[in-house]
């Protein structure tokens, strides 16, 4: 008696890996995932083929670019070791603020601890960061806010949407935040070796991320030492980046975001302008990171929630698109650094 294999479309596996179509071909693309043919050319996935699948998916939710993850599958075991490592700091960060939450609750419930004592200690120790500001030009003093700046906050938009406006308006708005343009691409390259020269600490913090960088399958270049330098400058209490992927390529902008995930719990936050759908991979955005939408139509500034069907998804994704679409672009934005 023959049996049957089942094989599942596109559509009915990406449900049940909790993915989406787009990720699917994502991982086809880059040769880690071949999907059998019908004979009418349609992409079918075996079992064999989904259990590759349930493993890449696994490796991507640990934080592992689409580099590590093909070296992971092709036995590269101290990738997977630096991977899991990094993760594990992470959560090991955010077991210890859970801890000292309950900690401080038990100290409030049998009274050892007063109740400003207790809030004091929340705001010391998780040192939230909210803003609220009326919006600049083209929307005309409306009010918007963030309750609670995130680790890493997108903002996206089409061009002449106001999204470096509302950026400028928010580093000046947060206390001791630092806006980060695009002349570092003009004149960052000189202004990092004098940096780095007159610094041995930032130096060394700038070389480990690089290599972190490269590591996972980005690229070294003069756009990327100047970033990495503007990031590992200490003083600002929140940086907000204009474009963040511009002047990278596609493996690097891939790594890039990658390392800033995986930074300890207790780095400063991240505001950056982006237009990269590999920089803003939807599947991949975690609970500490938020997205903020400047329409075209320039309705006030809304935050989306990373999944199809919440207010704001379709304009969001239509903004998003690959390195290779975005260079096409990138004349026009040279043209604003250069104004």
């Amino acid at each position: 008696m023959n049996s049957t294999v089942q094989l599942f479309n596109p559509s009915e596996a990406a449900k049940r890996l909790g993915v989406s179509t787009k990720a699917l071909r994502l991982y086809e693309q880059r040769g880690l995932l071949k999907p059998t043919r019908t004979a009418a050319g349609w992409r079918t996935y075996a079992p064999e083929q989904m259990m590759r699948a349930r493993e890449i998916v696994e490796l991507r939710t640990l934080g592992l670019t689409l580099v590590e993850v093909a070296r992971v599958l092709d036995g590269d075991a101290p990738v997977l070791a630096r991977a899991l490592a990094a993760h594990a700091a992470v959560l090991e960060g955010r077991i210890r603020q859970l801890h000292e939450a309950v900690h401080r609750i038990h100290k409030l419930r049998d009274g050892t601890m007063s109740v400003a004592s207790a809030l004091t200690n929340e705001r010391q120790a998780g040192d939230p960061i909210s803003v609220a500001i009326d919006l600049p030009w083209p929307w005309g003093g409306e009010r918007f806010e963030l309750r609670e700046v995130c680790r890493l906050t997108h903002i996206v938009g089409p061009l002449g949407s106001g999204k470096t406006r509302l950026a400028m308006r928010l580093a000046d708005a947060i206390m001791g935040a630092s806006f980060v343009g695009l002349d570092r691409l003009r004149d960052g390259a000189a202004r990092a070796k004098e940096l780095l020269a007159a610094d041995s600490q930032l130096e060394l913090r700038v070389r480990h991320a690089l290599a972190a960088i490269v590591g996972a399958g980005g690229n070294a270049s003069e756009a990327l030492v100047a970033l990495m330098t503007a990031l590992e400058t200490e003083g600002p209490a929140v940086q907000v980046i204009d474009m963040l992927e511009y002047g990278l390529d596609a493996p690097t902008q891939e790594a890039l975001i990658c390392f800033l995930r995986r930074r300890r719990p207790s780095a400063r936050p991240l505001i950056f302008l982006t237009r990269s759908s590999l920089i803003l991979d939807m599947d991949a955005v975690g609970p500490d990171e938020a997205i903020i939408l400047c329409s075209a139509n320039h309705n006030p500034p809304m935050l989306v929630a990373p999944y199809r069907g919440a207010p704001g998804y379709e304009a969001l994704a239509m903004c998003l698109a690959t390195p290779e679409v975005r260079a096409r672009t990138e004349g026009i934005i040279a043209t604003r650094c250069r104004g």
